[in-house]
Protein backbone atom coordinates (compact mmCIF):
# COMPACT_ATOMS: atom_id res chain seq x y z
CA UNK A 1 0.00 0.00 0.00
CA UNK A 2 1.57 3.69 -0.81
CA UNK A 3 0.93 6.06 1.28
CA UNK A 4 2.30 10.06 1.54
CA UNK A 5 5.01 11.81 3.61
CA UNK A 6 5.34 15.71 3.85
CA UNK A 7 9.23 16.15 2.44
CA UNK A 8 11.66 18.96 1.43
CA UNK A 9 12.54 18.35 -1.98
CA UNK A 10 15.14 19.58 -4.32
CA UNK A 11 14.02 20.03 -7.48
CA UNK A 12 17.05 21.88 -9.62
CA UNK A 13 19.70 23.45 -8.44
CA UNK A 14 18.86 26.52 -9.69
CA UNK A 15 15.76 27.08 -7.25
CA UNK A 16 14.84 26.71 -4.23
CA UNK A 17 13.88 23.39 -1.91
CA UNK A 18 9.67 22.81 -1.36
CA UNK A 19 8.04 20.85 1.06
CA UNK A 20 5.29 18.88 -1.02
CA UNK A 21 3.50 15.88 -0.06
CA UNK A 22 4.84 12.56 -1.95
CA UNK A 23 4.40 9.23 -2.46
CA UNK A 24 5.85 6.39 -0.11
CA UNK A 25 5.58 3.32 -0.92
CA UNK A 26 6.24 0.07 1.40
CA UNK A 27 9.74 -0.66 2.34
CA UNK A 28 11.78 -2.61 -0.14
CA UNK A 29 13.88 -5.44 0.31
CA UNK A 30 16.71 -4.65 2.95
CA UNK A 31 14.37 -1.62 3.77
CA UNK A 32 12.76 0.07 7.13
CA UNK A 33 10.53 2.45 7.13
CA UNK A 34 10.98 5.27 9.73
CA UNK A 35 9.06 7.14 10.94
CA UNK A 36 11.50 10.59 11.34
CA UNK A 37 11.30 12.40 15.13
CA UNK A 38 14.33 14.64 14.30
CA UNK A 39 16.51 15.18 11.29
CA UNK A 40 19.86 17.05 12.11
CA UNK A 41 21.47 19.43 9.26
CA UNK A 42 24.84 19.79 8.25
CA UNK A 43 26.88 22.36 5.85
CA UNK A 44 26.70 19.62 3.42
CA UNK A 45 22.66 20.04 3.10
CA UNK A 46 23.67 23.56 1.81
CA UNK A 47 26.20 21.99 -1.18
CA UNK A 48 23.41 19.55 -2.07
CA UNK A 49 21.15 22.55 -3.08
CA UNK A 50 23.16 24.06 -5.18
CA UNK A 51 24.56 20.64 -7.09
CA UNK A 52 28.37 21.18 -5.45
CA UNK A 53 28.73 18.26 -2.72
CA UNK A 54 30.44 15.22 -3.40
CA UNK A 55 27.73 13.00 -3.15
CA UNK A 56 24.60 15.54 -4.35
CA UNK A 57 21.51 13.14 -5.57
CA UNK A 58 20.14 13.70 -9.09
CA UNK A 59 16.49 15.41 -8.62
CA UNK A 60 14.51 15.62 -7.43
CA UNK A 61 14.98 14.43 -3.78
CA UNK A 62 14.76 15.20 -0.48
CA UNK A 63 17.25 16.46 2.01
CA UNK A 64 18.67 15.24 5.46
CA UNK A 65 21.47 13.74 5.81
CA UNK A 66 21.10 11.97 9.29
CA UNK A 67 17.96 11.44 11.77
CA UNK A 68 16.54 9.50 14.46
CA UNK A 69 13.27 8.07 14.55
CA UNK A 70 10.80 4.79 14.64
CA UNK A 71 10.84 1.37 12.72
CA UNK A 72 7.32 1.54 11.51
CA UNK A 73 7.52 -1.84 9.07
CA UNK A 74 10.29 -4.24 7.51
CA UNK A 75 11.20 -4.60 4.04
CA UNK A 76 11.76 -8.53 2.59
CA UNK A 77 14.86 -9.70 4.41
CA UNK A 78 15.23 -7.25 7.53
CA UNK A 79 15.82 -9.05 10.85
CA UNK A 80 16.85 -7.88 13.93
CA UNK A 81 14.85 -4.28 13.57
CA UNK A 82 11.48 -4.98 14.42
CA UNK A 83 8.89 -2.27 14.50
CA UNK A 84 8.70 -0.14 17.65
CA UNK A 85 12.93 0.39 17.38
CA UNK A 86 13.95 3.62 18.16
CA UNK A 87 17.11 3.86 15.49
CA UNK A 88 19.24 6.34 14.07
CA UNK A 89 20.20 6.36 10.79
CA UNK A 90 22.84 7.85 8.22
CA UNK A 91 20.54 8.38 5.17
CA UNK A 92 22.39 10.43 3.03
CA UNK A 93 19.17 11.68 1.52
CA UNK A 94 15.45 11.75 2.94
CA UNK A 95 16.23 12.92 6.76
CA UNK A 96 13.58 16.35 5.78
CA UNK A 97 10.54 14.49 6.00
CA UNK A 98 7.61 12.46 8.00
CA UNK A 99 8.53 9.00 7.50
CA UNK A 100 11.08 7.66 5.20
CA UNK A 101 12.77 4.05 3.28
CA UNK A 102 16.13 3.43 4.44
CA UNK A 103 18.72 0.53 4.04
CA UNK A 104 18.24 -1.40 7.23
CA UNK A 105 21.85 -1.66 6.98
CA UNK A 106 22.49 2.05 7.41
CA UNK A 107 19.62 2.02 10.48
CA UNK A 108 21.71 1.81 14.09
CA UNK A 109 19.38 0.97 17.49
CA UNK A 110 19.79 3.84 19.83
CA UNK A 111 20.44 3.07 23.80
CA UNK A 112 17.26 4.27 25.48
CA UNK A 113 19.23 6.99 27.74
CA UNK A 114 19.89 8.83 24.19
CA UNK A 115 17.17 11.03 22.83
CA UNK A 116 16.29 11.61 19.01
CA UNK A 117 17.91 14.81 19.38
CA UNK A 118 20.88 13.44 20.11
CA UNK A 119 20.81 10.20 18.35
CA UNK A 120 19.99 12.38 14.89
CA UNK A 121 22.96 15.34 15.90
CA UNK A 122 25.62 12.68 16.93
CA UNK A 123 25.94 10.73 14.13
CA UNK A 124 28.11 12.43 11.28
CA UNK A 125 29.59 15.31 13.38
CA UNK A 126 30.74 12.92 16.29
CA UNK A 127 31.53 10.20 13.66
CA UNK A 128 33.67 12.89 11.55
CA UNK A 129 35.86 14.04 14.76
CA UNK A 130 36.13 10.25 16.57
CA UNK A 131 36.93 8.68 13.09
CA UNK A 132 39.14 11.28 12.03
CA UNK A 133 41.06 12.09 14.95
CA UNK A 134 41.54 8.43 15.92
CA UNK A 135 41.43 5.98 13.24
CA UNK A 136 43.02 8.37 10.42
CA UNK A 137 45.09 11.03 12.39
CA UNK A 138 46.23 8.36 15.42
CA UNK A 139 45.98 11.55 17.96
CA UNK A 140 47.99 10.62 20.72
CA UNK A 141 47.39 11.95 24.84
CA UNK A 142 49.15 14.96 25.52
CA UNK A 143 49.69 16.04 21.90
CA UNK A 144 48.56 19.47 20.74
CA UNK A 145 45.29 19.85 18.75
CA UNK A 146 44.10 22.49 16.58
CA UNK A 147 40.66 22.79 15.99
CA UNK A 148 39.29 25.51 13.16
CA UNK A 149 35.64 26.20 13.25
CA UNK A 150 35.66 25.09 16.76
CA UNK A 151 31.84 26.05 17.49
CA UNK A 152 30.28 24.82 14.19
CA UNK A 153 28.60 21.47 14.16
CA UNK A 154 31.21 19.49 13.59
CA UNK A 155 34.38 21.62 14.97
CA UNK A 156 32.75 21.72 18.26
CA UNK A 157 32.63 17.93 18.17
CA UNK A 158 36.06 17.66 17.60
CA UNK A 159 37.18 20.16 20.63
CA UNK A 160 35.20 17.51 22.86
CA UNK A 161 36.75 14.63 21.71
CA UNK A 162 40.25 15.56 21.44
CA UNK A 163 39.80 16.53 25.38
CA UNK A 164 38.29 12.93 25.61
CA UNK A 165 41.14 11.49 23.69
CA UNK A 166 44.47 13.57 26.35
CA UNK A 167 45.32 16.18 23.74
CA UNK A 168 45.57 20.02 24.55
CA UNK A 169 43.05 21.69 22.63
CA UNK A 170 43.33 24.93 21.00
CA UNK A 171 40.10 25.85 19.52
CA UNK A 172 39.60 28.53 16.61
CA UNK A 173 36.13 29.99 16.40
CA UNK A 174 34.82 33.70 15.71
CA UNK A 175 33.43 36.21 18.80
CA UNK A 176 33.01 35.69 22.38
CA UNK A 177 30.34 33.99 21.97
CA UNK A 178 31.69 30.84 20.17
CA UNK A 179 34.82 31.03 21.52
CA UNK A 180 33.02 30.42 24.93
CA UNK A 181 30.93 27.18 23.96
CA UNK A 182 34.32 25.92 23.10
CA UNK A 183 35.63 26.19 26.37
CA UNK A 184 32.48 24.61 27.92
CA UNK A 185 33.12 21.95 25.52
CA UNK A 186 36.84 21.62 26.86
CA UNK A 187 39.03 23.54 24.74
CA UNK A 188 41.94 24.57 26.98
CA UNK A 189 42.82 27.96 24.80
CA UNK A 190 40.71 30.03 22.23
CA UNK A 191 41.94 32.26 19.45
CA UNK A 192 39.24 34.56 17.66
CA UNK A 193 39.28 33.91 13.57
CA UNK A 194 39.13 37.24 13.18
CA UNK A 195 42.09 38.40 15.57
CA UNK A 196 45.50 39.07 13.57
CA UNK A 197 48.68 37.09 14.00
CA UNK A 198 46.69 33.58 14.60
CA UNK A 199 49.76 31.68 13.51
CA UNK A 200 51.86 33.54 15.96
CA UNK A 201 49.65 32.78 18.76
CA UNK A 202 49.47 29.17 17.96
CA UNK A 203 53.14 28.90 17.93
CA UNK A 204 53.73 30.52 21.83
CA UNK A 205 51.44 27.68 22.91
CA UNK A 206 53.75 25.38 21.71
CA UNK A 207 52.54 24.89 17.64
CA UNK A 208 50.21 22.29 16.27
CA UNK A 209 50.65 18.09 16.25
CA UNK A 210 46.98 17.47 14.53
CA UNK A 211 45.05 20.20 13.08
CA UNK A 212 41.41 19.43 12.30
CA UNK A 213 40.80 22.22 9.81
CA UNK A 214 36.91 22.52 9.10
CA UNK A 215 37.48 25.90 7.29
CA UNK A 216 40.31 26.12 4.44
CA UNK A 217 41.41 29.12 2.94
CA UNK A 218 43.72 31.42 5.01
CA UNK A 219 43.57 29.90 8.16
CA UNK A 220 44.30 26.84 6.47
CA UNK A 221 47.50 28.81 5.88
CA UNK A 222 48.16 30.10 9.38
CA UNK A 223 48.15 26.75 10.71
CA UNK A 224 50.29 24.77 8.52
CA UNK A 225 52.72 27.37 9.27
CA UNK A 226 52.35 26.59 12.88
CA UNK A 227 52.42 22.91 12.80
CA UNK A 228 54.95 21.08 14.37
CA UNK A 229 57.52 18.57 12.24
CA UNK A 230 55.85 15.28 11.62
CA UNK A 231 52.52 16.70 12.22
CA UNK A 232 49.23 15.97 10.78
CA UNK A 233 46.47 18.26 9.12
CA UNK A 234 43.32 16.71 8.45
CA UNK A 235 40.97 18.08 5.84
CA UNK A 236 37.45 18.08 6.92
CA UNK A 237 35.90 20.69 5.08
CA UNK A 238 36.03 24.36 3.69
CA UNK A 239 33.16 26.08 5.33
CA UNK A 240 35.00 29.81 4.62
CA UNK A 241 34.45 28.89 0.86
CA UNK A 242 37.87 28.93 -0.42
CA UNK A 243 40.12 25.65 -0.76
CA UNK A 244 43.43 25.91 1.03
CA UNK A 245 46.73 26.34 -1.25
CA UNK A 246 48.63 23.38 -0.29
CA UNK A 247 52.86 23.48 -0.70
CA UNK A 248 54.22 20.04 -0.89
CA UNK A 249 57.35 21.13 -0.63
CA UNK A 250 57.22 22.83 3.08
CA UNK A 251 54.85 19.32 3.91
CA UNK A 252 58.48 17.57 2.40
CA UNK A 253 60.72 19.56 4.37
CA UNK A 254 58.48 19.66 7.94
CA UNK A 255 57.24 15.79 7.52
CA UNK A 256 53.72 17.33 7.48
CA UNK A 257 51.41 14.68 6.63
CA UNK A 258 47.95 15.81 4.72
CA UNK A 259 44.95 14.08 5.16
CA UNK A 260 41.49 14.14 3.70
CA UNK A 261 38.79 12.99 4.85
CA UNK A 262 34.83 12.13 4.14
CA UNK A 263 32.80 10.27 6.70
CA UNK A 264 30.04 9.15 4.68
CA UNK A 265 32.14 7.25 1.82
CA UNK A 266 33.47 4.74 4.65
CA UNK A 267 29.73 3.48 4.47
CA UNK A 268 30.10 2.17 0.73
CA UNK A 269 34.09 1.02 0.61
CA UNK A 270 34.70 0.16 4.49
CA UNK A 271 31.95 0.20 6.78
CA UNK A 272 33.61 -1.80 9.85
CA UNK A 273 35.69 1.10 11.33
CA UNK A 274 32.41 3.89 10.75
CA UNK A 275 30.06 1.18 12.45
CA UNK A 276 32.27 0.30 15.41
CA UNK A 277 33.31 4.06 16.03
CA UNK A 278 29.20 4.55 15.86
CA UNK A 279 28.86 2.09 18.42
CA UNK A 280 31.98 4.27 20.99
CA UNK A 281 29.78 7.18 20.52
CA UNK A 282 26.52 5.91 21.25
CA UNK A 283 27.82 4.46 24.73
CA UNK A 284 29.62 7.41 25.38
CA UNK A 285 26.47 9.49 24.86
CA UNK A 286 24.33 7.50 27.26
CA UNK A 287 26.76 7.67 29.85
CA UNK A 288 27.13 11.65 29.21
CA UNK A 289 30.39 11.62 28.52
CA UNK A 290 29.77 13.93 25.26
CA UNK A 291 26.50 16.03 24.87
CA UNK A 292 25.79 17.17 21.48
CA UNK A 293 25.27 20.55 21.30
CA UNK A 294 21.27 21.34 19.63
CA UNK A 295 21.64 24.97 19.12
CA UNK A 296 17.97 25.56 17.22
CA UNK A 297 15.16 22.89 17.02
CA UNK A 298 12.66 24.02 14.14
CA UNK A 299 9.45 22.39 12.48
CA UNK A 300 9.54 20.81 9.40
CA UNK A 301 7.72 23.60 7.82
CA UNK A 302 10.14 25.92 8.67
CA UNK A 303 13.12 24.00 6.91
CA UNK A 304 14.26 26.57 4.34
CA UNK A 305 14.86 28.74 7.58
CA UNK A 306 16.67 26.15 9.58
CA UNK A 307 19.24 25.98 6.04
CA UNK A 308 19.49 29.68 6.16
CA UNK A 309 20.51 30.13 9.34
CA UNK A 310 23.18 26.97 8.67
CA UNK A 311 24.28 29.01 5.32
CA UNK A 312 24.52 31.94 7.35
CA UNK A 313 26.67 30.43 10.04
CA UNK A 314 24.98 31.82 12.77
CA UNK A 315 24.31 28.17 14.46
CA UNK A 316 26.82 27.41 16.88
CA UNK A 317 26.44 23.77 17.38
CA UNK A 318 23.50 21.31 15.62
CA UNK A 319 20.00 22.51 14.25
CA UNK A 320 17.59 19.89 14.25
CA UNK A 321 14.18 20.41 12.45
CA UNK A 322 11.50 18.11 13.43
CA UNK A 323 8.13 16.48 11.88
Amino acid sequence: MTETTRAFRVHGFDRPPVLEQIALPAPGAGELRVRIRAAALNFADTLMCLGTYQDTPEPPFTLGLELAGDVEACGAGVTGLPPGTRVAVFSGQGGLAEAGNFPAERCVPIPDALGYDAAAALQIAYGTSHMALGYKARLQPGERLVVTGAAGGVGLTAVEIGRIMGAEVIAIARGEDRLAIAREAGADHVIDATAPGIRDRIRALGGADVVYDAVGGALYEDCFRATNPDGRILLIGFAGGNLPVMKPNHMLVKNITAIGFYWGGYMRFNPAPLRASLATLFDWAAAGRIRPHVSRRLPLTQAGEALDVLRSRRAAGKIVVTP
